[in-house]
């Protein structure tokens, strides 16, 4: 397997957001880092405003 084809800058920007060390982050298979940064855009997602509107009887 061989390491991400990332740039440098983006490798320590990701390792940092993602809290693993840039070593493995950049050996982490390609399908584990995109389900990881699927999380991490889940989570930091704003939540939508749900307004209940009156029922109508």
């Amino acid at each position: 397997m061989r390491p991400l084809q990332i740039s440098p800058e983006t490798a320590v920007k990701l390792a940092a957001k993602l809290n693993v060390p840039l070593e493995h982050l950049m050996h982490m298979p390609q399908h584990i880092l995109l389900a990881k940064l699927a999380e991490l855009a889940k989570s930091e997602a704003p939540t939508p405003d749900v307004k209940k509107e009156p029922k109508e009887e």
